[in-house]
């Protein structure tokens, strides 16, 4: 049977977020921490070794696989920030052709800094997705 490898678990956001070796990353972190935390109003969570999420929704595919993940989220990685929104949103390339300097996944949207960004539309994005996946996953 399928274990889903993406938990939330109980390991210490800030902890995290010091050991990233990069300051500028570090930094960027921090300023993500915030517009997230303050975008959702949920607080911040560790879900597997490297990733801070914000809330979270139970999904069951059609194939019968389910599971959990956070609604958003961000991971400061080595190469690139990696930001999780929700996948299978439409309203998303709209606000991503506005969004300023990155590249994107199925799920993720992947940046440099958060000064290649508009914050304005972050929040926007943010706000789609929670929106988005509150529909798409109504809680039981």
């Amino acid at each position: 049977m399928y274990e889903q490898k993406t938990k939330e678990t109980d390991a210490n956001v800030i902890e995290f977020i010091e050991a990233v070796e990069n300051p500028k990353k570090r930094e960027d972190a921090y300023r993500l921490l915030d517009i997230f935390t303050e975008t959702t109003g949920y607080e911040a969570k560790m879900w597997g070794p490297s990733i801070i999420g914000f809330g979270s929704y139970h999904y069951v595919y059609k194939t019968g696989h389910e599971g959990d993940a956070p609604l958003v989220g961000f991971s400061p990685r080595k190469a690139k920030i990696s930001l999780y929104f929700a996948p299978g949103d439409t309203e998303r390339e709209e606000l991503l052709s506005k969004f300023g300097k990155h590249t994107s996944g199925k799920a993720c949207v992947y940046i440099n800094k958060v000064d290649d960004v508009d914050i304005e539309v972050l929040q926007e994005l943010i706000e789609q997705s929670v929106i988005f996946l509150k529909k798409t996953y109504p809680e039981n």
